[in-house]
């Protein structure tokens, strides 16, 4: 198995199993965004920035989840009328897609997520590329 494709699967079956457990339910698209996020964190993260201070990987990684959530937000929510998730009584949130407080949790998130990469990629499981 290729390495993105093992970080992909990896992210979509994390995020909405831990969906699952915080609030007794997911949809498909909440396996979309954990193997995009994934994918792009372990790319931004464990790659491109190497050597830069975890609290800045950790900004990093809560940046490209809160994008990802948007996009998709806007997506499923907003033009599908899907109602996955609504953030709307949350502080600081935009359109009810994205919020302040779960941008934090997203930066506590992106360290397991950075080890979880790691460990994917040393999984004997991939092919070499």
């Amino acid at each position: 198995m290729k390495k993105n494709a093992l970080i992909f699967l990896t992210g979509g079956t994390i995020y909405p199993t831990l969906e699952i457990l915080c609030r007794g339910k997911t949809d498909i698209s909440m396996a979309a965004a954990g193997g995009i996020c994934l994918c792009l964190i372990n790319r931004v993260c464990n790659h491109d920035m190497k050597l830069k201070p975890l609290p800045v990987k950790c900004f990093v990684g809560s940046g490209i989840i809160t994008v990802v959530e948007f996009v998709i937000g806007m997506i499923v929510n907003v033009v599908l009328k899907l109602n996955v998730w609504d953030y709307s009584s949350m502080p600081l949130n935009v359109m009810g897609q994205i919020c302040v407080p779960f941008s934090m949790l997203w930066c506590l998130l992106t360290i397991p997520a950075m080890g979880l990469c790691a460990l994917c990629e040393k999984s004997h499981f991939i092919a070499k590329q």
